[in-house]
């Protein structure tokens, strides 16, 4: 596991429990996915519709450097962690690849009593997405545990839900009142939560880092998705733009995509559920 830069003591830390306070319902919808503006690049098209067809929690915030110390320290991994100073622990996590973001939503699903979402690194499966049985499944409705939204669920709750005012940013069409990007974040991440929430109250689904999605890359098709879940492939989404990027990634409908062993300062996560 790469070493995570922590900028906090580790003193500062108590014991947490994840809240569901600090998610967000989104309730079960249709969505057009993809540039409905039209000023995208050529991955963002076609547009097509999307329905999930079950509610899920989003995390309101992207997960903090904090509380995957919680998750390092329980694994005995807490000497994977450089202490530099006694600030800003609310900073979302960075350096996190998507294997080491399912192993915490898997972690943090134990701490619950619910069933783990994922197949982790080095196991048979390795990766795939477990239903309340323990089973392998591509139906996400079906998941119980703690997970990364998918890149429609990430969409959609990017969008304002059923809430959704068609804003090209997740909250605004001025990006600087919902976005940390280069020209106003000082070339570094900043503490969650301190520009205005989208229409469903979650922040900075639009720059501070990008996030990593569930499932697999894939082109669209114009034909409608139901509950959509891609299961096989070669890079994983990353959605929302982050503090280092132009602001064109920080559109709602703005698709990257790496390998799943990647990690650097600019990538993070945010969880998900289906809602009970």
């Amino acid at each position: 596991m790469k070493k995570v830069l922590i900028t906090l003591l580790v003193v500062a830390f108590s014991v947490m429990v994840f809240s569901l306070k600090e998610m967000v319902v989104v309730e079960k919808g249709s969505f057009t996915m993809g540039d409905t503006r039209n000023v995208g690049a050529s991955d963002e098209k076609p547009t097509h519709k999307v329905v999930v067809e079950y509610d899920f929690y989003i995390g309101k915030y992207e997960v903090t450097f904090e509380e995957y110390f919680l998750f390092l320290e329980a694994s005995g991994k807490a000497n994977d962690i450089e202490i530099v100073e006694a600030e800003a622990k609310t900073i979302p996590v960075t350096n996190v690849s998507w294997w080491d973001a399912i192993a915490y939503c898997n972690w943090l699903s134990k701490e619950e009593d619910l069933p783990v979402a994922y197949r982790t690194f080095g196991e048979p499966d390795e990766g795939q997405l477990l239903d309340f049985e323990g089973n392998t499944t591509t139906d996400v409705s079906k998941v119980v545990g703690y997970r990364l939204p998918t890149e429609a669920e990430w969409e959609f709750a990017a969008r304002g839900g059923n809430l959704s005012r068609g804003y090209i940013y997740s909250g605004s069409d001025d990006f600087d009142q919902v976005a940390w990007h280069p020209s106003n974040s000082g070339g570094e991440a900043q503490e969650i939560g301190k520009k205005i929430p989208n229409e469903l109250g979650i922040y900075d689904m639009s720059g501070n880092v990008w996030e990593w999605c569930s499932d697999w890359h894939t082109l669209y098709t114009d034909s409608v998705r139901i509950n959509p879940y891609v299961d096989t492939g070669f890079l994983k989404p990353v959605r929302g733009g982050s503090f280092g990027d132009d602001v064109t990634c920080s559109r709602v409908s703005y698709r990257g995509y790496v390998y799943p062993e990647s990690a650097n300062d600019f990538f993070g996560f945010r969880v998900c559920r289906k809602a009970p």
